[in-house]
């Protein structure tokens, strides 16, 4: 019986001692702590961009420029070049007109044919060929802004150039921490 009553006692004593302990700390979380917060401007110093690289690629032909200097002259006007003619050629040409009918024949020729054109000369062929084509954007995302509060500077990755000043949040708390319950109260 002798032990029951000492295993009580050392119980009793034990919840006593924890039941201090624990009022000890519900006193500090029954304050709530007030945050002092004011607003105020910082002095902006540097603000650096940071970008994202975005890169695509797409396909696009490219032909190589095709040498005109080594053909012959084309005849882009679909006339026959004539040659200076005297004045006997361009009295006979005159008077070729007049006798001709609207269909291209004259009164005493036969029907003018026109001779299908020879492929004797070079075929201008382009060499074209698909080839990939990188192409790379920036943008900003973020900027990287150095300012100085109070003599002290910081850096804060904002998404936002702020300009010359920065609003900042100024948060004042006391701390309550367990050597600083034990100092106030020697």
């Amino acid at each position: 019986m002798k032990s029951a009553s000492l295993l009580t006692l050392t119980c009793l004593l034990g919840s006593a001692a924890f039941m201090a302990c624990a009022q000890d700390a519900e006193v500090r979380n029954r304050v709530v702590i007030v945050e002092n917060v004011k607003f105020d401007y910082a002095q902006v110093l540097n603000v650096e961009p940071v970008f994202q690289t975005l890169r695509a690629t797409r396909t696009e032909e490219h032909c190589e420029p095709v040498s005109t200097r080594t053909l012959a002259p084309v005849n882009v006007t679909g006339e026959e070049p004539q040659e200076e003619k005297g004045r006997f050629g361009r009295f006979m040409d005159s008077v070729r007109s007049i006798f001709k009918r609207e269909d291209g024949r004259t009164e005493d020729m036969a029907p003018v044919v026109e001779a299908p054109a020879a492929n004797n000369g070079p075929l201008l062929t382009r060499d074209c060929r698909i080839i990939p084509v990188g192409r790379e954007f920036r943008r900003p995302i973020a900027y990287d802004v150095d300012y100085v509060y109070k003599g002290t500077k910081y850096r804060s990755r904002l998404p936002e150039d702020p300009g010359n000043r920065l609003k900042i949040r100024v948060s004042i708390t006391p701390w309550v921490g367990a050597e600083q319950g034990s100092a106030a109260n020697p």
